[in-house]
């Protein structure tokens, strides 16, 4: 289990190097958003993982960060095309290479996995976390992981933590945790909802 430094009175987000709530999405430019600041964003939200605790939950991670890293490559070899997601897509394609935009495609799922799992926890206080990750699971990335995959995301599910250690441990002020993650879960549905939809569009396919 990862030890993380919390401030004190502060939350776990209170840690993160970037956060979904501060990533700029510019609303008169067809609610572009900026690659640098959502990029960081990711990385920091998964650091959650390691509350979560179990080795289980590393192919989960692993797989995240391995898509920030497409698409931050992509951004670092075209910084000037790539200074929002949507043209750092529209842009690679252009290329005729579709590595970057195959990560986002990957990335949007697993924040959305995240996303649906944190939410649906907080609003049903009864549920466990990994009842709250199974469902989110079977709604996100199952349907596109083949046979081989499923049985590792399965076991990540049923090594979570018990709903009261995994809160514990995210700040010692329940109800400031629990305010700190709606608001940052809200600025992630957001974001995760305007990047399935441009990915839906034809001129996001490859």
């Amino acid at each position: 289990m990862a030890t993380v430094d919390i401030p004190e009175e502060g939350t776990f987000l209170d840690t993160f190097k970037a956060s979904f709530v501060t990533v700029p999405v510019d609303a008169e430019n067809g609610n572009a958003i900026s690659t640098t600041e959502f990029l960081d964003a990711a990385e920091s939200l998964v650091t959650m993982f390691d509350v979560l605790g179990s080795v289980a939950f590393k192919p989960v991670k692993n797989d995240m960060l391995g898509n920030v890293q497409k698409i931050r490559t992509r951004q670092l070899a075209a910084p000037l095309e790539s200074e929002n997601l949507q043209d750092l897509v529209r842009n690679e394609l252009a290329t005729k290479s579709h590595k970057a935009t195959e990560g986002l495609v990957w990335l949007v799922r697993g924040l959305e996995f995240t996303c649906i799992a944190l939410t649906q926890n907080l609003e049903k206080s009864d549920e466990e976390l990994s009842d709250s990750f199974r469902g989110a699971y079977g709604q996100t990335l199952k349907p596109h992981h083949s046979f081989l995959v499923k049985p590792i995301f399965s076991a990540a599910m049923s090594a979570c933590p018990y709903r009261k250690d995994f809160y514990a441990k995210l700040g010692p002020n329940k109800e400031k945790v629990d305010s700190e993650l709606q608001e940052y879960l809200a600025a992630l549905e957001k974001i995760v909802a305007i990047l399935k939809e441009f990915l839906a569009t034809p001129e996001a396919k490859y």
